[in-house]
């Protein structure tokens, strides 16, 4: 029988796994030496559930390790190819493809489109890629990680805006796949439905947990890959007919699109070392930032740059252009895909399934840090978070289903300004503060208030650097007066300027509150 001591061990442990003996290891060592007696289970329907649910969940290796650092003899993962095909399988589906028919929409040229995509792809990978190589070292989640320059309680902002941020990448995500799902369908299979389906097979994936999730990774992209050349295979005929932008590029047009291309790589960053951390502590730092540097990259670039070939194409394709106006990407996919006939249809269903690599690795970042909110929070299974996720995704995928290019163009005009503040007070914490040194992280203070810094320099930072991005801001809803001029340089500034103001606060912090 598991009783509530056993549940107790694995729901709630506190503090270092090392200095107090909760590590998972301990955890299923005791669960499976009580689990070995014969007991019966605990009588009615709720003591049932919970007996076996929990059977269930141990025979089935799903993750019980929660948001405390993950001791050093659990770091034994040697596989670090997996890191790379972690993220090639993230990049690796028609998510990228989306985002690139964005640059047409800011009036720029195929090949302006292009440049734009790679030049700040290369330029903004560099931040996930970079925190991928502290996960083995640290052995903790991005936003633990964070604590050193957040403090204990106030890092909860960031991590609330985090929730945010994955939960729109994934409702954005559900909503493409379910696109793709009613158009192969022929509109006898809704959209809503098509949500659905995606948000239960994410579920299945990220309730599992790390081993789960790398072992989809591993070879999601196959199919992914296969899909992709046949569907340009079949429509890369018509790319070349591109329709000319009305206007020439202007700075506003191609800076407004490069934040569009920054706030799809850089929130990666926000979560990059949550994949790396059962990594063996000695692995390669060059190795792990090439691989996942190369991994999220080079799909992106090619990916976006297709997408932004077929959005300048549609108007010159009347089979393109009536499918998009029907069911958007996922139509535009399926009219590609027409000459292949029913294989081609099968492959539209293989594109939309294509996102669950994405889609889960995002929400398995999500059920961290849903632990990481609240203190009380930290006490509920990592893997109960993604049966809520499911339930909150559901409903407000359908909802934003209806404007779905607006509601993308307003979230994605968001998230680049207030992630890049962050990672630029956690960039300079560690390379100034602790001097790119990871040993000089207490690694036994990572819940400990009294010991973590106060967090106010890393606030104050973050919340002045908007005096100058909101002036730099290019939205619908919103233009600032530099952004007239320039165009959209909100992101650049959030992170330079938040990382500056940080040192001289960081400093008057350390002398007033002696750590």
């Amino acid at each position: 029988m598991v009783t509530t001591k056993q549940q107790s061990m694995v729901t709630q442990s506190d503090g270092n796994p090392l200095a107090k003996g909760h590590d998972a290891e301990a955890n299923l060592q005791s669960i499976e030496a009580d689990e070995s007696k014969p007991a019966a289970p605990p009588s009615g329907l709720w003591g049932n559930l919970c007996y076996y649910g929990h059977k269930v969940i141990v025979a089935g290796r799903v993750e019980l390790q929660g948001i405390s650092p993950i001791p050093v003899k659990e770091r034994t993962v040697t596989k670090t190819l997996n890191i790379f095909t972690l993220w090639w399988s993230m990049s690796c589906n028609i998510l990228p493809i989306t985002f690139g028919m964005l640059g047409p929409v800011y009036g720029l040229s195929l090949r302006n489109s292009c440049l734009v995509i790679l030049f700040f792809t290369l330029l903004s990978t560099i931040l996930p890629a970079y925190l991928c190589t502290l996960g083995p070292k640290l052995g903790m989640r991005q936003m633990i990680q964070a604590r050193y320059s957040w403090g204990r309680y106030l890092i909860s902002l960031p991590v609330l805006l985090n929730l945010a941020t994955m939960t729109g990448f994934s409702v954005i995500i559900v909503i493409t796949g379910g696109q793709c799902l009613s158009a192969v369908a022929n509109g006898h299979l809704s959209i809503s439905v098509g949500i659905v389906i995606m948000s239960i097979l994410t579920l299945i994936i990220s309730f599992c947990g790390f081993t789960t999730l790398h072992m989809y990774e591993r070879f999601a992209w196959i199919p992914a890959v296969i899909a992709i050349i046949v569907a340009v295979g079949c429509g890369g005929k018509y790319l070349h007919l591109q329709t000319p932008p009305a206007d020439p590029a202007t700075p506003q047009g191609v800076l407004s699109f490069a934040m569009i291309v920054a706030s799809y790589m850089i929130p990666w960053a926000c979560l990059a070392s949550d994949f790396t951390t059962y990594l063996v502590p000695s692995t390669p730092s060059w190795k792990i930032f090439t691989y996942s540097y190369t991994g999220l990259a080079l799909p992106t670039i090619l990916l976006m740059c297709l997408g932004a070939a077929i959005q300048g194409a549609i108007p010159s394709v009347p089979a393109w252009s009536e499918a998009y106006d029907e069911t958007l990407v996922g139509g535009v996919l399926q009219a590609m895909l027409a000459p292949a006939r029913g294989f081609g249809r099968f492959l539209v269903v293989i594109l939309s399934f294509t996102l669950l690599g994405n889609l889960a690795a995002t929400s398995y970042s999500i059920t961290l840090n849903f632990q990481m909110l609240a203190p009380l929070l930290f006490k509920v299974p990592r893997y109960l978070f993604a049966i809520i996720l499911a339930a909150i995704l559901i409903p407000v995928s359908i909802k934003a289903a209806a404007d779905f290019f607006d509601s993308l163009e307003n979230f994605v005009g968001l998230i680049g300004y207030w992630s890049s503040a962050f990672l630029g007070v956690v960039m300079v914490d560690h390379l100034w503060e602790k001097k790119g040194d990871c040993s000089r992280y207490d690694l036994e203070a990572w819940n400990d208030a009294s010991q973590l810094p106060w967090g106010v320099a890393a606030l104050t930072a973050s919340v002045a650097s908007f005096a100058l991005v909101i002036p730099s801001m290019d939205q619908v809803w919103w233009q600032g007066p530099i952004a007239k001029t320039t165009g959209d340089l909100g992101f650049e500034f959030a992170f330079v300027v938040s990382g500056l103001l940080y040192v001289p606060l960081r400093m008057v912090e350390k002398k007033v509150s002696g750590r």
